[in-house]
């Protein structure tokens, strides 16, 4: 049984160093849990945990949001009383990893899952609240619109991406995450923060932060649960490398956390299997 580097104990945790090719100070950590709930439940108090630590070293907490079932989840569950009185909302700003090509009330957007489940049931300023403009006509002027949204909150210097205290991501049953797409230009974007990126196999555009945006995070937490993301999971985690068809192993901070949270279901292809979920320390 090794500890992983969050201070729980726990039959199946892992600590690793990735592929050489990677960052030498990027880390791996994966840890197991039985189903979507309690990955959902240990997602709201690292959200705690981090807007907490990053309040008291910066007086900011600054976080991108994921679509999906199980985020959704993890926002229902923040938005709860014992969780939301745990955070200083005054210093929480609210960033979209990626979204849809959508008006903000329609069902489909990212920002309406956040806002119904979460954001409109905290005390959070309405104007730490930036949103992606999907429902704009050009999608490629809301991307360059957004990625002055986020020059103007991180005051990035020349050549340097957001830093992120946290990124909240999913993953496709096909590999994908944010709006990053098997086969899509996206993929190979080094210098833009944001894009509008051409979808073919969903016959639409989506707007998506880059992975050098992704990256520069201080940690980036993926929350993976469901037997439809089994095989692509092992293949992300285990399977050699293939950024064209498995866009989430592009995900590898270059000075910051990596951190998968995966039920049983979707573990169920990696070598690596749980016995029992670790232990969760009380949120107090």
């Amino acid at each position: 049984m090794a500890p992983d580097f969050l201070g729980l104990q726990g039959p199946w945790c892992e600590r690793r160093a990735l592929t050489p090719d990677y960052h030498p100070r990027v880390l791996r950590q994966i840890v197991g849990f039985k189903d979507a709930e309690a990955v959902a439940q240990y997602s709201a108090r690292e959200f705690v945990r981090r807007a907490r630590a990053a309040t008291e070293a910066r007086g900011a907490f600054m976080v991108a949001l994921a679509g999906g079932s199980t985020p959704r989840r993890t926002y229902e569950i923040l938005a709860e009383p014992s969780f939301a009185q745990q955070v200083n909302w005054d210093s929480v700003h609210v960033f979209f990893g990626d979204e849809r090509s959508v008006p903000p009330d329609h069902q489909d957007s990212n920002y309406r899952t956040a806002h119904h489940a979460l954001l409109s049931r905290v005390s959070v300023r309405e104007s730490r609240i930036h949103r992606m403009e999907g429902e704009r006509s050009d999608l490629s002027q809301a991307a360059a619109s957004y990625e002055t949204t986020l020059s103007k909150s991180f005051r990035a210097g020349p050549g340097a991406f957001p830093r992120f205290d946290l990124i909240m991501l999913g993953m496709g049953p096909d590999g994908h995450t944010a709006s990053l797409f098997p086969e899509t230009s996206a993929l190979s974007e080094i210098q833009a923060w944001v894009v509008a990126n051409d979808v073919p196999q969903l016959k639409t555009r989506r707007l998506t932060m880059t992975a050098p945006v992704l990256n520069a995070a201080r940690c980036v937490m993926f929350a993976v649960a469901g037997p439809d993301k089994a095989d692509r999971l092992a293949a992300v985690l285990e399977g050699p490398r293939d950024l064209t068809h498995l866009p989430s192993q592009l995900i590898a901070p270059t000075d910051g956390e990596l951190l998968w949270l995966v039920d049983q279901a979707a573990a169920a292809r990696l070598s690596l299997k749980p016995e029992d979920p670790p232990s969760l320390a009380p949120t107090t």
